[in-house]
């Protein structure tokens, strides 16, 4: 095609997938203002802090429970603002407490907002969203430890830690769940899903082994009025992803479009994850008792927060599709292939990181460089899906340090001016986690 088609067919190809993402991040910023404007939130994070007097195990819960729920239910820097200003007021000094809350968060990213992450990654390449969340899942399954590691080590700085079992306790609580759930069902649920199964079993086994200086405390009736969106939502998901008839009828209504030039998107709409989080937020408002129409409020204020990130998300698709089709994916992939070789999976991870660094989110990391990790692996000889999975994790692992969200969750605790302090508590890290998140991808793709 001329120069004005292909510039038509790659704005309609960028609008497009904005559109798709943006179908899910509308939903998902409406339920979390709308759980904020009617105290579910508050609910939901006392409830945990009420499991346990003991100062470190009410910081498992907050800033690795809470913060992965939030993460997989909305996303978008939410988990570093809403918990780190409740762990200040459980006692932490501000800085531990951003640096807590990023550390805790970090893991559930790569499944962020039901899944934002890995379905842009899905329209980029049309690999089936399974295959991409089992694999990136067991990345981090597999060093989730390492995470948890330095969450208690930060944690430690109070003087008092929980205890490695009950640290075990939760990130296999959280991990196990995560990696089920990724390998059954896809990408939509295994943050949230994980966060909240791990909660339970964690609240149910703090209730009958709680530490010894700890008094008896009866376990806090479950929020069910503050969980009900999120109940609906899982069951949504479950019913449109568990195998059979209607996942079958489902999956075949599908809108699709194509441009001269080789220019296309579909879309299946009764699977798409923003259509479940539309239905579970007005399906579990009418359950709280709350009217349709009060929900307007919410969706105004999620638009509004939305604009920026439209704005963002044009561009940087629109760079994205341009580089594709003018060769300059393909230019990139040559360099990498000549200049790194084989060992590129070595570095898959960190490019991932780099992304998420720069742009302050990890799908728009996955927008860039997904293309990219999918090209340079054809050319190595590798599977596609390995290096995506690659770049999704270590999109996820960047938010450590993305400062987009140091400078939210400072702002929230009065930490302006103090970014610095940390960003040097989450570097290491962040390079730690990705060397060796580096070295795995490197071990898969050689053996």
């Amino acid at each position: 095609p001329g120069f004005a088609a292909s510039l038509i067919g790659v704005g309609a190809e960028s609008s497009w997938l904005a559109a798709t993402i943006l179908l899910i991040l509308l939903p998902a910023l409406a339920l979390h203002e709308h759980q904020m404007r009617i105290g579910a939130v508050d609910t939901l994070r006392l409830a945990l802090g009420r499991l346990s007097q003991h100062l470190p195990l009410q910081v498992l819960l907050v800033a690795w429970f809470a913060a992965l729920f939030f993460e997989g239910a909305a996303g978008f820097g939410t988990p570093v603002a809403l918990t780190a200003p409740l762990l200040v007021a459980l006692g932490l000094a501000p800085v531990q407490a951003v640096v807590l809350a990023l550390l805790g968060h970090a893991i559930g990213v790569s499944f962020g907002a039901l899944g934002t992450p890995v379905m842009a990654q899905v329209g980029l390449t049309g690999i089936a969203p399974l295959e991409i969340a089992w694999r990136t899942a067991a990345l981090h399954a597999s060093l989730g430890g390492l995470m948890m590691f330095f969450f208690v080590r930060a944690l430690a700085t109070l003087g008092a830690a929980p205890g490695w079992p009950w640290a075990a306790l939760a990130a296999a609580g959280f991990l196990l769940p995560y990696l089920l759930i990724a390998s059954m069902l896809g990408p939509e649920l295994p943050t949230l899903g994980g966060a909240l199964l791990g909660a339970l079993l964690f609240a149910m086994i703090l209730r009958y082994r709680r530490p010894r200086a700890e008094p008896s405390a009866t376990l806090p009736t479950l929020p069910w009025r503050a969980l009900a969106p999120y109940a609906v939502l899982v069951v949504l998901v479950l019913c449109t992803r568990t195998p059979g008839p209607l996942g079958q009828v489902l999956a075949g209504v599908e809108l699709s479009w194509q441009l001269p030039g080789d220019f296309k998107g579909s879309l299946q709409p009764l699977r798409h994850p923003g259509v479940m989080l539309l239905l579970a937020l007005l399906i579990g408002a009418r359950l709280q008792g709350v009217t349709l129409l009060s929900l307007a409020p919410a969706f105004v204020a999620a638009a509004r927060r939305l604009v920026p990130v439209t704005v963002a998300l044009l561009a940087m698709l629109g760079l994205s599709r341009l580089m594709l089709h003018a060769g300059m994916i393909d230019t990139l992939e040559q360099a990498a292939v000549s200049g790194i070789g084989q060992a590129w999976p070595l570095i898959a991870p960190a490019v991932g990181a780099l992304g998420s660094f720069v742009t302050g989110s990890a799908t728009a990391s996955n927008i860039l460089f997904t293309t990219l990790q999918a090209q340079t692996a054809e050319a190595l000889g590798l599977a596609p899906v390995l290096l995506v999975a690659a770049q999704c994790f270590g999109a996820a692992v960047g938010n450590i340090v993305c400062p987009h969200n140091v400078i939210a969750g400072a702002a929230t605790v009065g930490l302006a001016g103090r970014e610095g302090e940390v960003l040097r508590r989450t570097v290491g890290p962040c390079l730690i986690y990705l060397a060796c998140g580096g070295l795995l991808v490197s071990l898969i793709a050689n053996f």
